[in-house]
């Protein structure tokens, strides 16, 4: 992006959203990081969630994510649409309250059950988090440059599960893991209030959507029908299979397997650092290259690393040292990804950005959250079961993007009729 863009986009941006670049940037990751914050923070905690209510198979305490992750994923279905009418402002709000809600509510339940249903809550309500601030993002930006940010989100975003596992299992250790949720609910508070009195409505009146059948059927067929969008949400869907699954397991295998016990947490986050690093550098590549070359070369990275850890695990469980370069490698991969692949994906569907980014994230994220479920279940004390999700996922995706691009991968595609390659904001 030339210095001169850069301050068309930020002079418009501001005017658009009342933020500067960098605090747009920060509280976009802040929102997305809801979800992940109650995800990552709690999985220390989960051999002590066995204690507190009697669980008996070990495999059942992955319900604590994955009743949050599919409540999350199929949530996502109503907000796009709903913010695409009332605006974008309106439904974060609604969002993080009803995060607060769970997560206050949390601290008195006297059985798994209830655990299980205040999670739900907080997914329904994290779940507008996600989707609206991309749409956010799609108000603002287009082309090459929403997906630098996008990519800038998610990097500040990885933050959180570097330090999270730590932070959670500071707390549990302080607090039991009820403190968990006293922390999950004062950082949603301070995000709501930093947002309502900082962000201005970005969708302009002109171009709200109608919420009748016709619209939102007329939506989810431009969805469908479009082979870049189709194909790109696929191969997010196979590739997302695998993040579920490594976050459902990880800590069996980290925590349990391998022996680390207290040590998962800075595990878990030492790899996150990396993922951090690689998405950071990606930014930059993508301003060099474009995002097509870098979402294919990490996609290929990604693959071949997966692949290479199901072949060794099926001959035994390899050391340590191994799984964990590998399993690194493949979510470094993973960072570069997401951000590139949800912004191609999203890119020729600006003027339905809510209902599009809605009805995709609950396609991808149910499925991906039903297939990490099957995979956690069968968890069976090796490597094989998480291994497969990441190398036959990442073959999968390898084949819908080539079926995508025609086969003409590791390329740019041609600006849209009327845009230029990084467009100003709108």
């Amino acid at each position: 992006m030339s210095q001169t863009d850069l301050r068309t986009n930020a002079g418009t941006l501001r005017a658009r959203s009342n933020l500067g670049m960098g605090e747009f940037i920060a509280l976009c990751a802040a929102l997305v990081a809801v979800a992940a914050m109650s995800i990552d923070i709690i999985l220390p905690a989960l051999p002590a969630l066995d204690a507190a209510f009697g669980i008996a198979n070990q495999n059942d305490r992955q319900l604590v994510i994955l009743v949050f992750t599919i409540t999350f994923a199929v949530s996502q279905l109503f907000y796009g649409p709903l913010s695409d009418r009332f605006g974008r402002k309106p439904l974060i709000v609604f969002g993080l309250s009803l995060y607060l809600v769970g997560s206050v509510a949390a601290l008195f339940v006297t059985n798994f059950n209830g655990l299980l249903a205040m999670r739900v809550v907080q997914g329904v309500g994290s779940a507008a988090l996600q989707v609206v601030t991309l749409a956010l993002v799609r108000d603002c930006f287009s082309g090459p440059a929403m997906g630098r940010v996008l990519t800038f989100i998610f990097t500040t975003f990885m933050l959180v599960p570097i330090i999270a596992p730590t932070v959670g299992q500071q707390i549990e250790f302080a607090a039991g893991w009820r403190g968990i949720f006293v922390f999950n609910a004062v950082a949603g508070a301070l995000i709501l209030f930093w947002m309502t009195t900082r962000l201005k409505e970005t969708l302009k009146p002109e171009d709200r959507r109608s919420l009748a059948f016709g619209s939102l059927a007329g939506a989810l067929g431009e969805i469908v029908t479009n082979r870049v969008t189709a194909g790109y949400a696929l191969a997010a869907t196979l590739t997302l299979i695998s993040l579920f699954s490594y976050i459902i397991s990880v800590q069996q295998i980290y925590g349990e397997l391998y022996g680390l016990g207290s040590l998962f947490p800075y595990a878990f986050g030492a790899s996150s650092i990396g993922v951090a690093i690689a998405a950071l550098f990606s930014a930059r590549l993508v301003r060099r290259i474009g995002m097509r070359p870098v979402a294919h070369g990490a996609l290929a990275i990604f693959t071949l690393s997966g692949l290479t850890l199901l072949l060794l695990s099926l001959a035994g469980n390899p050391p340590f040292a191994v799984t964990f370069g590998l399993l690194s490698v493949c979510m470094m991969s993973f960072g570069v990804l997401q951000g590139n692949v949800s912004a191609i994906a999203l890119e020729p569907l600006g003027h339905i950005a809510g209902t599009a980014s809605s009805l995709i994230g609950v396609a991808t994220s149910t499925v991906a959250n039903i297939v990490a479920g099957i995979v956690g279940q069968a968890y069976d004390g090796t490597v094989v079961p998480l291994a497969a999700a990441f190398g036959l996922g990442g073959l999968a995706a390898s084949a819908a993007v080539f079926w995508t691009e025609r086969g003409r991968v590791f390329r740019n595609m041609p600006a849209p009729a009327g845009e230029t390659a990084t467009p100003p904001l709108h």
